[in-house]
């Protein structure tokens, strides 16, 4: 979130809230720093971790309602059911005009040198067959990737239980489904598909790998973190998974050293399936 995004909020819609990661306590979805803005009917910029944010806009608009500032501490695990295992806290701050001038130096972030490669690598990357591409989920990140995938050979489709997100794919028409039971649909993926799982619910994500485990796939990358990833790896044994089968599942996706930001992740994940890069870290790793 940049100064730019608050403003061009407070002039369409008089006044908006910014909420902003305060602290961190062990794992958690982003950084100390990460800022988005939230208004009546909509948001710009993004927290991560799925329920941890829909509870967060969810806050942000009680606090516009009642124009006052708020602090909010967030224990990701018994709150919301999230595997990430740590804590959050929340700064809401309410602008209006008058209150924009604390803002205005703010600066857009540079972006990386590994990142401004890696862009540079996919943009080189010699045309690949066109294979099958499935993304579970239509949040912040699931939008980044799609947005990136343009001319890649990858066929998409976009998978989601939440209808106003998956009927408005951004800037190019996709295969996108708006499923009432998401994780039955991977009865029908195809056996060549590469998977990537990032939906808003960690329950969900849980569904969606054990039933892809019961299928030939191509690959099943799943968003995460190191604690999401020993939860999962110890749910999917008992769900009667093998090592073997945990060792199909990449997790976290991405190159983490990029960042945790929507747009750092797309680019990583995308690298890693166009030039087959191979640090993604497999559940069935003991490491």
């Amino acid at each position: 979130m940049t100064a730019p995004d608050l403003r061009a909020a407070v002039a369409a819609h008089g006044c908006a809230a910014t909420v902003t990661v305060a602290a961190t306590r062990g794992s958690a979805p982003r950084d100390s720093g990460t800022t988005m803005v939230v208004w009546a009917s909509g948001q710009s910029g993004t927290i991560g971790g799925g329920a941890l944010e829909f509870e967060a806009v969810a806050r942000a608009r009680q606090a516009l309602a009642r124009g006052t500032d708020r602090i909010d501490r967030i224990a990701l695990g018994p709150s919301l059911g999230q595997c990430c295992g740590g804590a959050v806290t929340l700064k809401t701050e309410i602008w209006h005009a008058g209150r924009l001038g604390e803002a205005a130096g703010t600066e857009t972030a540079v972006e990386s040198p590994q990142l401004a490669t890696l862009r540079r690598a996919i943009a080189a990357a010699p045309p690949i067959p066109a294979r099958p591409l499935w993304l579970w989920g239509a949040g912040h990140v699931g939008r980044a990737i799609a947005d990136q995938l343009a001319g890649t050979g990858l066929a998409l489709t976009w998978l989601d239980a939440r209808a106003n997100l998956v009927a408005s794919p951004p800037r190019r028409h996709f295969a996108h489904r708006h499923l009432t039971n998401v994780a039955a649909a991977a009865a029908t993926a195809p056996a060549d598909a590469d998977h990537l799982i990032l939906t808003h619910a960690h329950a969900l994500d849980l569904e969606i790998c054990h039933q892809l485990l019961a299928r030939p796939a191509r690959s099943i990358g799943l968003i995460g973190s190191a604690t999401k990833r020993a939860r999962f790896r110890a749910r999917l044994t008992a769900l009667g998974h093998v090592p073997d089968d945990l060792g199909r599942i990449r997790c976290p996706i991405g190159r983490p050293a990029l960042g945790k930001e929507p747009e750092s992740i797309a680019v990583g994940v995308i690298a890693g399936l166009l030039l087959e890069t191979p640090e993604l870290i497999r559940l069935g790793d003991t490491g």
